[in-house]
């Protein structure tokens, strides 16, 4: 069983599903309009109202949670936290008031996962499709074929926004509603070709506006299904009506109606630019592909492997290197008994990348490589993870006071150790027995090695004492001994 919680910028979502087949079937879905995005002052910072609603409905979900035995569980948020300059700041307040930790996901993630609840949701695995999602605060376009993503953009402009903007003390007029569709309009002018009709058969749109706009269609009459004609006929109901709190409709609930002008401008503005005759609603997305990854991954099919294997070809990594670091500086990872596994998965993917800045210029490349891994669009990682790689990439070599503030964390200081112990080896030539090693890490590193490695490799004692020295620079003791 698995759990998925949307933390969207105009709604919180919990959904818990079982995978039952050849589907995951929902048995239990929460939905909080906490407007997050609307909760963004002059500077960008949330407000302390807008964080105590949310940190309200993250105790609700937690106690949901707990109701069910679940395989894994997996939090992400979006675009309001993408955004908020307080985001890192109140991050941890709200892990602890779910329980669980929280990524921040990218737009293309979102995308990519957006469109995986698609496309297990659809019987046409071979059809050439293009999905959109309009959120409370970002858009995204994903064309695709069958469970394979071609291509993914996110957009800055979203529901909350365009609504707050546009529509201001929720007036409705014909300039406002123009003026919001041009303005949304230029947001995808430059990205549209990729995505006319001649590179799909169908499009669908997967989000929570889009659905209610599709209801709102079918239910008062305004056409068939969602194609301009219809969308316009909306747009003219609502100038009629002239104030949000007129609108009261079947298929739209009170609570959308704030942000659902806004999401209408937006949905006009892509049918336009993307040259759409008819958008089908599907009743699938964000937290649907949430729970499918998760599934994969307990297949043992986990994306992040591929971007790390993509990402190793397009800068080509020397993968005997980068295989022989890796699995070294595992091997020393588990040596040192971590008391967790968060970095374990993390450490094989940075060594495998931890030459990838060579492409870049061989002086300097550790960092160079920390910069790409930090900043690359890989597919299936978090921000989060991203910044752990690259804070491990750029610790590989020279002095460690870059990375001092990070080694109070007993793990990753282990993993930082393992390392750089990995690429002395590998740099010196020495073919390691592990079974002839003794490496600890506690509040001092002891390391045990071969005489004969000193007397083999030149090199081995240099280098060994250039660690001591870079270790003692952060306050950490290094002791080595050399036995026969």
């Amino acid at each position: 069983m698995y759990a998925a919680v949307d933390l969207g910028s105009n709604s919180f979502r919990l959904h818990v599903g079982k995978h039952d087949g050849e589907a995951i079937r929902v048995v239990k879905s929460m939905r909080e309009p906490i407007r997050l995005a609307a909760g963004l002052d002059a500077s960008g910072n949330l407000t302390e109202a807008a964080m105590q609603s949310a940190l309200a409905c993250l105790r609700s979900f937690r106690a949901a949670l707990a109701l069910y035995r679940l395989d894994a569980v997996r939090v992400v948020a979006t675009s309001a936290m993408r955004v908020a300059r307080n985001a890192d700041a109140f991050l941890p307040a709200c892990e602890q008031a779910l329980g669980y930790p929280i990524e921040i996901i990218s737009g293309e993630e979102e995308g990519r996962l957006i469109y995986m609840g698609v496309a297990n949701a659809l019987a046409t695995p071979g059809e050439r499709r293009l999905v959109l999602d309009i959120g409370g605060g970002s858009t995204e376009l994903i064309l695709g074929r069958g469970l394979e993503i071609e291509r993914v953009e996110s957009f800055s402009v979203g529901t909350v926004k365009q609504s707050l903007s546009f529509f201001i003390g929720g007036r409705i007029d014909a300039g406002s509603f123009e003026a919001a569709i041009l303005s949304a309009r230029s947001h995808f002018e430059d990205a549209a070709p990729p995505y006319h009709p001649q590179h799909w058969r169908t499009a669908y749109g997967s989000s929570g506006t889009i659905r209610a706009i599709g209801e709102v269609v079918e239910r008062n009459g305004f056409g068939d299904g969602i194609t301009p004609a219809a969308l316009d006929a909306v747009k003219r109901r609502f100038i009629e009506l002239g104030h949000v709190s007129r609108i009261d409709m079947p298929g739209l609930k009170a609570d959308r109606a704030a942000t659902v002008i806004g999401g209408l401008a937006i949905l006009i503005a892509l049918l336009a630019e993307l040259g759409i005759e008819r958008l089908v609603p599907v009743e699938a997305g964000l937290r649907m592909g949430v729970m499918w990854d998760l599934y994969a991954r307990s297949m043992q099919r986990d994306r992040r492997e591929e971007s790390v294997r993509l990402l190793g070809e397009k800068f080509h990594v020397d993968q005997a290197r980068a295989s022989r670091v890796a699995n070294e500086s595992a091997a020393l990872y588990a040596m040192l008994k971590p008391a967790g596994d968060a970095y374990a998965r993390l450490l094989y993917w940075s060594a495998q990348l931890h030459e990838i800045g060579m492409v870049v210029s061989h002086t300097g490349y550790h960092k160079h490589a920390a910069y790409m891994i930090e900043n690359a669009d890989l597919p299936g990682f978090t921000a989060r993870e991203q910044k752990a790689m690259a804070r491990l990439i750029v610790g590989q070599k020279g002095n460690l006071r870059k990375i001092a503030d990070s080694l109070a964390e007993p793990d990753f200081a282990k993993a930082v150790l393992a390392l750089r112990l990995a690429i002395l080896l590998m740099h010196a030539r020495i073919e390691a027995d592990f079974g002839e090693l003794k490496l600890r890490m506690k509040n001092r590193i002891e390391l045990d090695i071969k005489r004969d490695w000193v007397a083999h490799h030149p090199t081995v004692s240099y280098w060994i004492e250039k660690e001591q020295e870079w270790w003692d620079e952060v306050g950490v003791d290094f002791s080595v001994r050399a036995s026969a």
